[in-house]
């Protein structure tokens, strides 16, 4: 019985460890730079860049602004390509706007501020489903999941790194057979 509450316990915390890894929110300054929730230089800078982010389920973007002359409306995706600010979806105005991307699509986003929105302050960022979302994290975390190849030999010694996962892999099979 014992053996198996040990065994139990070890893939309870690999299980959590690699939730944890797979799981874990990032936040996004949009356009990657303070402040810059403003006209852009191009009409199309916010999306060229959201196109070369990878957002998944319960990321958050960060939109930086003066409050006292802008705001960061959430509106559907008529009222985004019409610059239509007469019924959002959700209106922010508190300068340093933090948006939780709870669900896979598109989230669309323009200016409060008269004639912004018509001059490309507009933001529209797709979320990765979750099938689409897991498969690609994995992808990129696999190759970390390995030990890192021993290096050559130093003075005399013969000692091998091995990358954090690793170890701690090694780690918890070593608990398990002395369990």
């Amino acid at each position: 019985m014992k053996n198996y509450n040990y065994s139990l316990l070890a893939y309870f915390v690999i299980f959590s460890f690699f939730t944890k890894c797979f799981s874990e929110a990032r936040e996004f300054i949009v356009d990657g730079k303070e402040n810059s929730w403003k006209i852009p230089s191009s009409p199309d800078e916010f999306n060229k860049w959201a196109e070369k982010t990878r957002f998944r389920i319960g990321d958050y973007i960060v939109l930086n602004y003066d409050p006292k002359s802008d705001s960061v409306l959430q509106v559907n995706e008529e009222d985004y390509n019409n610059c239509n600010k007469a019924q959002p979806i959700k209106s922010y105005q508190d300068g340093v706007t933090k948006i939780l991307l709870d669900k896979s699509g598109p989230f669309f986003f323009i200016s409060g501020a008269n004639g912004q929105c018509e001059k490309g302050q507009k933001l529209n960022v797709r979320v990765l489903s979750p099938k689409h979302s897991s498969s690609t994290r994995v992808e990129f975390l696999a190759p970390t999941l390995a030990p890192a190849p021993a290096p050559a030999p130093e003075s005399g010694s013969s000692g091998m790194k091995v990358g954090i996962i690793g170890g701690f892999i090694v780690m918890l099979a070593s608990f398990i057979v002395l369990a």
